[in-house]
C-alpha cells in the first residue's frame, strides 16, 4: 500500500488464488501470508482485497470488523475462455455490491479492460465494467466494458456508520456459531 506522499505504508499479499481455465495462478503463485489489512489514508481507514478475495464474504468482513470504512477491490477478471457463454460479469458486480450491503460501507471495485493472448491459444478478454456502490449498495458510478476512465464518488462516511449501526449486523453477530467457518472442509 503506498500512501499519500507515495512511501510504503504496508504490504497485502493476496489471499486467494484461483485455478480454473485462464486463470491458473496457483501454478505461479502461493496464497499471501499477511492476513487481512487496512490502512489510514486520508483519516480514512480503507481495506484492499486484491482480485480473487473479492469472491470471499469472509475477506470484506474482516476487514470490516478491523475498522475499514470503504472497500477497494483492484482486480484483473474477465470472459471464460473455456466457456465463451459463461459471462460472470453480472455475478462479479452483485458479490461486491453484496460487500457494500452484508458490512454497510462503500466498495470501489476496479477492473482491467482489453484483451490477453495466455500463449496457449486461448485469449482472456477483461471485462472491466468498473464501479463504486455505497453503502446501501447502489452503484453511483461505473464505467462500461469498453471504457477506460477514473471513477469519483464523494461519501459521508459519518452516515455510513450511523447506518451500519442502526442495522446492527455487526451488534447481532454471533461468533460462537460460525466455527465452520474455520474448519478444513
Amino acid at each position: 500500500m503506498i500512501g499519500p506522499d507515495g512511501e510504503i505504508i504496508g504490504i497485502y499479499r493476496k489471499s486467494h488464488i484461483p485455478d480454473g481455465p485462464g486463470y491458473q495462478e496457483k501454478y505461479y503463485f502461493r496464497p499471501g501470508n499477511t492476513g487481512f489489512k487496512v490502512w489510514e489514508v486520508f483519516g480514512t481507514q480503507i481495506g484492499v482485497g486484491i482480485c480473487w478475495d473479492q469472491w470471499y464474504p469472509e475477506c470484506a468482513r474482516a476487514m470490516a470488523l478491523m475498522g475499514a470504512e470503504l472497500l477497494f477491490y483492484p482486480t484483473a477478471i474477465g470472459a471464460e475462455p473455456q466457456d465463451a457463454t459463461l459471462d460472470t460479469r453480472h455475478m462479479w458486480r452483485r458479490a461486491m455490491v453484496g460487500h457494500a450491503v452484508s458490512n454497510c460501507m462503500p466498495v470501489i471495485a476496479a477492473n482491467r479492460i482489453g484483451a490477453e493472448n495466455d500463449h496457449g491459444g486461448l485469449a482472456q478478454k477483461f471485462y472491466g465494467t468498473s464501479f463504486i456502490a455505497n453503502e446501501w449498495g447502489d452503484v453511483v458510478c461505473d464505467l462500461d466494458d469498453a471504457e477506460t476512465g477514473i471513477l469519483v464518488a464523494t461519501f459521508d462516511l459519518d452516515q455510513a456508520r450511523a447506518h451500519r449501526a442502526s442495522m446492527g449486523f455487526f451488534r447481532d453477530r454471533r461468533p460462537q456459531l460460525y466455527s465452520r467457518l474455520v474448519e478444513d472442509i
